[in-house]
């Protein structure tokens, strides 16, 4: 597993994959540090913004505050990145909290040589030439990335859908059902498509809307 810590040592652009060990990091935040390893246990929402005092990265951080003790719930933490310093993330934040009355709970950290954004394949030149893209990792407790997207410079993010994709994967995790799409807690999973006749007719009969699709109501 490599690290991305030390600004002295270079990492190799990543290309992070789904199921695969996340890069381990340590980063100087406006909480103090923080590494990989202190959210073992939890869940993690690492998520990159290309700039502080952006409209854009604004609107993104205020939504996910308002959506912090849900994460929360949920056993999961937020860790924000960018390649701005600490200093000008406590500015932004002083900001926010004076214009808009919204106090950001959860720590953002600052990654000024790039080693983390690299690592994490969040430098797209296309997009930007030195700012990270709107990258999201959910790492699950173990240290596993179990899901991750990338938005463009412009595009804000949706903070209920990540919620939402955490509950469906820990959802998926508890009862081993597959959530269909527009899933939202409490709705009915999916059971896996039968492999034989025998099993496909069965689901037929059962009363299966098609025999490859099977609702079943979740346990938790």
């Amino acid at each position: 597993m490599n690290e991305a810590s030390d600004p002295n040592t270079p990492v190799s652009p990543g290309q992070p994959r789904l199921g695969e060990p996340a890069v381990r990091f340590r980063l100087r935040t406006t909480h103090g540090e923080r590494s990989l390893e202190d959210y073992r246990g939890r869940w993690l929402l690492l998520f990159s913004h290309p700039a502080d005092f952006t409209p854009v990265c604004t609107s993104e951080f205020i939504a996910l505050a308002k959506l912090y003790d849900r994460f929360q719930a949920l056993g999961c933490d937020l860790l924000g990145l960018s390649v701005d310093s600490v200093f000008a993330h406590l500015a932004w934040i002083r900001s926010i909290r004076e214009v808009f009355g919204v106090e950001i709970p959860f720590p953002i950290g600052e990654d000024i040589s790039m080693a983390v954004a690299s690592a994490y394949g969040m430098i797209h030149p296309a997009d930007t030439n030195t700012a990270t893209v709107r990258a999201s990792f959910l790492i699950d407790p173990t240290g596993i990335i179990r899901l991750f997207t990338y938005y463009p410079s412009p595009i804000g993010r949706n903070a209920e859908e990540m919620l939402r994709a955490l509950a469906a994967l820990q959802e998926t995790d508890a009862s081993g059902l597959s959530t269909p799409g527009e899933w939202r807690p409490g709705d009915d999973g999916l059971l896996p498509p039968p492999v034989t006749m025998e099993a496909a007719d069965a689901s037929v009969r059962s009363g299966a809307p098609a025999w490859y699709y099977k609702s079943q109501p979740v346990k938790t």
